[in-house]
């Protein structure tokens, strides 16, 4: 792991521990090249270039001022300010010793041709797929050239796709730092990517690759329909092979005075319907794959390129649409409209909603079935609000199939005729596990498939695992998953959706609004869990988020340091009316509900906790032995206290990894400028944990954590676990990981 910031840094230097400084595509390529996997030698321009731009550059605060009014759901509004974002980005000096520092790295790797690609901090890991977000640069040659390249990935952290993600994934803009890798360009008469698992079924006795020739940006981008190969990996041998045909392929412009760009060249009528590579070919990369995946320890989706007969691994990432278990439909008697490749499992009906291009992307409505050629980064918003998605053109591991599997909607892939044949509003209905689009609304029988050997493996752990929640549009979603229910239900989304301030409404006598509004809230999690836990955290708004809210201004004081402010149990403690608001919803949930919990966050001492479970015994909260009563520990003085805490009569403790670390390093966890500092594997945090989770246990209470720790670092899952944890709340995207982590944690320590 780098002990200290660097602007240049090369592939052999860095691991997977690296990602703060050079971003998950970066960590990737430094831990394969560790590995021995044939990868394109090349350095990474690190986040602390970056970071160190914006500072020198003043860029910051204009920036912050341009996001701050910005609605995510608006695309037009977000498609202006992000094109305003990234000219500020792109006119401003780049700093004279970062610019010497990249020029000299690139002479010393000899020149030529290169690729300079993004890498964002934020990227690649398994609990969040933020593929295609950021821009690469292909064929780049010249030291200027470069420096250029370099600055153009830095823009495009602020691509409308890029703010819209992080907006819905919950990152922070000026907490994801982007690196730039500099890499050899390979020539590609051949290329594609690779799943070491099948990426529809999540079958792991299967390798799936797709092969085009030239270039791999035309079969990520979905223009280009390419060759599908499925494999059985144990066996090694080839099981099936599709050969699409394909009319021309992308390379690299010839003409020297044309900036390296990239061009479409017509292929031969004899080779449009050949095969794109080699049966040794897909055999080799097969290999390659499950060295990736051993390595890794989990399945990969790879990109590779194959130049003078040598094969290389230009990418790799974990794959993060892994399903806990197969739907298989009865077969449905309909008229088939058209076919394609299966993409993303399901049946969804709906009004076909016909697209030609990113800007026409506010037509879709929830509810519709988006239908293009292709679809692209900037389409994201639209897919969100789709039920499913067809395209004419790609395979299923094109950008339409991924965010597909993210989203969990249904997908058809190289379906060809549909923007032509289907006609916008006609009612529709997509089979995403057959590849097949049926005319009108289809009704059919599901059944639940076994699951594979990979996940059945990962299902039975004594550790409870839980998943933190937000939005209540997921509940139904998560809780059809194997997940034993949720550890952490936020509260500030819902109050950020009713959107007024509850004082300012509490002086209006619509107190009862709010409680209304949060009660529905709530309740749509207690019962799509029910009889499962749902451990809900009281309202940890600061006073800057409160002061956004309608009304706000006039109740809330402007602190220098919110973060450290009137927030958590101080505010149950000192605005009692506003938190009888909550517990009056929470008392109306549980009449249905038994199994919603309360959990107090930033408690800063003994006393504060004391008060408030009076407060809760008072308005009958704790009547009933089926109520438990957590806490979040997330200040220091809790980890120094723990037994005094616990003595007050809690019934479990859930760890926020987020502010402890924070906390106990001092650091903001908010400050890219010691981003990197930032590490809850830090001794001094592991120490802390440590001793929560082992008294908690000792003084016969339940432990959990529900910081985003677990969800990026394996290893610390493993050591809680080890400590005695009782339960780890993780994102939905990580419940499959996190019970194979666990699974392989528990049989090592011979945990029953």
């Amino acid at each position: 792991m780098l002990q200290e910031p660097k602007t240049i840094v090369w592939f052999n230097e860095v691991t997977q521990k690296d990602v703060p400084m050079v971003g998950g595509k970066g960590a990737n390529l430094g831990e394969m090249t560790k590995a021995r996997i044939p990868v394109p030698p090349g350095f990474i321009v690190t986040v602390t270039a970056y970071f160190n731009f914006l500072q020198e550059a003043k860029l910051t605060d204009k920036i912050r001022s341009l996001l701050e009014p910005l609605d995510p759901d608006d695309s037009k509004k977000l498609q202006q300010g992000a094109t305003e974002i990234k000219q500020m980005i792109l006119n401003a000096t780049m700093p004279p010793d970062i610019a010497m520092e990249i020029k000299e790295a690139y002479i010393k790797m000899g020149g030529g041709l290169v690729a300079v690609r993004s890498s964002a901090t934020a990227e690649d890991l398994p609990e969040a797929s933020f593929a295609g977000q950021q821009r690469t640069f292909l064929n780049v040659q010249g030291e200027d050239e470069v420096v250029d390249a370099v600055q153009g990935c830095w823009a495009s952290l602020f691509e409308p796709r890029a703010i819209f993600y992080r907006e819905q994934q919950g990152f922070d803009h000026f907490k994801v730092g982007l690196a730039v890798p500099v890499q050899k360009m390979v020539a590609s008469q051949a290329s594609g990517v690779m799943f070491t698992i099948e990426p529809v079924t999540s079958d792991t006795g299967k390798v799936v690759i797709e092969a085009v020739f030239g270039l791999g940006e035309a079969l990520v981008g979905g223009e280009v329909t390419p060759d599908l190969y499925v494999v059985d990996k144990e066996r090694l041998e080839i099981i099936s092979k599709k050969i699409a045909k394909q009319e021309w392929q992308l390379i690299r412009n010839p003409v020297a005075d044309d900036k390296g760009a990239n061009i479409q060249v017509p292929l031969p009528q004899s080779t449009q319907s050949q095969q794109k590579v080699t049966d040794d070919d897909i055999l080799q990369l097969v290999k390659l794959g499950k060295r990736l995946e051993e390595h890794y320890q989990f399945p990969q989706d790879t990109e590779w390129a194959k130049e003078n007969n040598q094969i290389y691994i230009v990418q790799t990432r974990p794959v993060t649409t892994i399903k806990e278990a197969a739907e298989v439909e009865s077969e449905i008697k309909a008229p088939v409209l058209l076919a394609g490749a299966a993409a993303s499992p399901g049946i969804a009906s709906g009004p076909a909603r016909i697209i030609h291009e990113a800007s026409q992307i506010d037509k879709v409505k929830t509810g519709d079935i988006l239908v293009a050629e292709m679809t692209t980064p900037d389409f994201v918003p639209a897919m969100k609000r789709a039920v499913a998605i067809v395209t004419d053109r790609g395979g299923r591991t094109a950008h339409a199939a991924i965010i597909s599997r993210e989203l969990g909607i249904p997908c058809v892939v190289g379906a060809e005729q549909a923007t032509t044949t289907l006609t916008n509003g006609q009612i529709i209905t997509v089979d995403g596990s057959r590849g097949k689009i049926y005319d009108g609304k289809v009704t059919r029988r599901v059944k639940t498939a076994p699951v594979t050997s990979f996940l059945r493996e990962a299902i039975k752990t004594k550790t409870k695992v839980y998943v933190n929640l937000a939005q209540p549009e997921l509940a139904e979603v998560v809780a059809a998953r194997n997940v034993d229910g949720v550890g952490l239900l936020r509260a500030e989304f819902m109050v950020a959706r009713i959107g007024e301030h509850p004082r300012y409404m509490i002086k209006q006598n619509r107190g009862h609004e709010f409680v209304d509004k949060l009660y529905q809230g709530i309740n749509t999690f207690a019962q799509a869990f029910d009889p499962r836990p749902v451990v809900y955290r009281t309202t940890d708004f600061k006073t800057n988020e409160y002061r956004a809210l309608k009304g706000g201004k006039r109740y809330e004081e402007t602190e220098d340091n919110p973060m450290l402010g009137y927030r958590g149990a101080s505010r149950c403690v000192g605005d009692p009316d506003i938190f009888d608001l909550e517990i009056e919803a929470i008392k109306r949930v549980r009449e249905d509900h038994k199994n919603l919990w309360v959990m107090i966050p930033f408690v800063r001492t003994v006393y504060g906790m004391v008060q408030i479970k009076e407060h809760l015994e008072a308005q009958g909260l704790r009547s009933s032995n089926d109520f438990k009563l957590w806490m979040m520990v997330e200040v220091p003085s809790n980890i120094f206290l723990i037994d005094k805490f616990i003595e007050v009569g809690i019934d479990g403790i859930s760890i926020g990894t987020n502010d402890l670390t924070q906390l106990i390093l001092g650091i903001d966890r908010d400050s890219s400028r010691l981003e990197y500092l930032f590490d809850e594997r830090n001794e001094a945090v592991l120490i802390a944990l440590e001793r929560a989770i082992k008294v908690a246990k000792s003084m016969g209470v339940t432990s959990s954590i529900c910081g985003q720790a677990p969800s990026v670092y394996p290893e610390l899952t493993e050591k809680l676990v080890e400590w005695g944890i009782n339960s780890v709340s993780v994102s939905p995207d990580m419940i499959g990981t996190t019970r194979e982590i666990i699974a392989k944690a528990e049989a090592r320590l011979n945990i029953k």
